[in-house]
C-alpha cells in the first residue's frame, strides 16, 4: 500500500511538471506502473482471503467479559463465531446444498453468558453478511434467555428492513416494524473483518444492535450517531456514540489482516443508578483457534473448550 502512494505521487508530480521537461510516455509508464502494482495487491488480498476464510474451518475467538446489568457489573465469557457459509438471500436461510442461486455471507456468532445474582443470563446474535454482492447485512437476529423469560429479534433485509420482536416484556412483546436501511450496528463487525476500509464514518444515522434494543427496552428505529477512528499502536478502535441514547460502542481490532477483534467497550447511562450515571461493560480476547468445530460434537472434544479459556 506504501509502494502505491509513492508511486502516484511520483506520477503526479511529473504529470504537473512544465511542458518543456514532461515526458508523456514516461508518465504513463509511471500510471501504468502504480496501476499494475494495485491490481497485483488486490489479487494478492484476494487471495489472502481466500485462504484464510475459505479452508473449511471457523474462527473462533473466548473474550472475558464484563457485563452491565442491574447497575452492576457481572462477570462472565463471550465467544465470537466467524465462518463463511452459502446462503440462499431470497429465502434469508442457511442453503442445504450448492446453487448458483446461493450467495457467500461471513456468519458472525456471538454469544454471551453471566450471573446476575441467583440467575444466569444466555445471549446470542446472529448476523449474516454478502461478502462481495452487497455491502449489508442479509438477516440479522437476537434472542435471549433468563430466568424472567425470553426475547427474539429478527431483522430482514428486504424492500426495507422488516423487524419483528416477540418477548414477556410488553414494550418489545410482537412488534412489527418496517425501517429505511440506515447503517447497522450488527453489520460493523462483520464488515470490519472483509473491508474495514468501508467502514461508515462521520455523522450518520445506525440502527443499535438488537440486543440493544431486546436488552434495554428501547424504540426500535436509526438514531444520530457520530462514528470515529482512531489509530492505537497495532490497533484501530472504532467508535461510534449515539448522542440522543447516551450510548458509546467502541470496538478494537488489529490494523493488519485478518482485523482481529480484540475486544470492545460499551457504556450506557443505567436505569438502576442515579440520572446520569453510566457503567461500562467490556471483554478482552482470551484466545482464538481455527476448527470445524460442528464436527467436534463428542465428549471428547470438550478439550477444546479448555484450551479456549471456557
Amino acid at each position: 500500500m506504501r509502494s502505491i502512494i509513492k508511486l502516484t505521487i511520483l506520477a503526479t508530480a511529473l504529470a504537473s511538471c512544465s511542458g518543456v521537461h514532461t515526458n508523456n510516455k514516461d508518465t504513463s509508464s509511471e500510471i501504468e506502473k502504480v496501476e499494475n502494482i494495485k491490481q497485483e495487491e488486490n489479487k494478492q488480498a484476494e487471495e489472502e482471503f481466500n485462504a484464510y476464510w475459505h479452508n473449511g474451518k471457523a474462527e473462533i475467538s473466548s473474550y472475558k467479559l464484563s457485563q452491565a446489568r442491574y447497575g452492576e457489573i457481572h462477570e462472565g465469557n463471550s465467544v465470537m463465531i466467524f465462518v463463511t457459509e452459502q446462503f440462499l438471500p431470497k429465502k434469508q436461510v442457511k442453503a442445504d446444498s450448492y446453487s448458483k442461486e446461493n450467495t457467500s455471507v461471513l456468519k458472525l456468532n456471538t454469544t454471551k453468558n453471566y450471573l446476575t445474582g441467583i440467575y444466569p443470563y444466555s445471549i446470542m446474535s446472529s448476523v449474516f453478511t454478502p461478502i462481495q454482492s452487497n455491502p449489508k447485512a442479509i438477516k440479522t437476529t437476537f434472542s435471549a434467555q433468563e430466568w424472567c423469560g425470553q426475547t427474539y429479534i429478527q431483522l430482514n433485509n428486504r424492500n426495507s428492513y422488516e423487524v419483528e420482536s416477540h418477548s414477556y416484556f410488553e414494550r418489545n412483546g410482537d412488534l412489527e416494524v418496517k425501517l429505511d436501511k440506515d447503517y447497522l450496528e450488527n453489520d460493523i463487525w462483520t464488515t470490519i473483518r472483509i473491508s474495514p476500509s468501508t467502514l461508515p464514518l462521520g455523522k450518520l444515522k445506525m440502527i443499535p444492535s438488537l440486543e440493544f434494543f431486546g436488552m434495554q427496552h428501547q424504540e426500535v428505529k436509526a438514531y444520530d450517531a457520530i462514528a470515529t477512528l482512531e489509530s492505537k499502536e497495532n490497533l484501530n478502535l472504532y467508535t461510534i456514540d449515539y448522542l440522543e441514547l447516551g450510548r458509546t460502542l467502541t470496538i478494537k481490532y488489529t490494523k493488519e489482516f485478518p482485523y482481529v477483534i480484540e475486544g470492545w467497550e460499551e457504556v450506557y447511562a443505567s436505569r438502576f443508578l442515579p440520572k446520569g450515571t453510566s457503567l461500562t461493560s467490556t471483554a478482552e480476547r482470551m484466545k482464538s483457534i481455527r476448527s470445524d468445530y460442528w464436527t467436534k460434537n463428542k465428549a471428547k472434544d470438550t478439550v477444546l473448550r479448555k484450551e479456549l479459556g471456557l
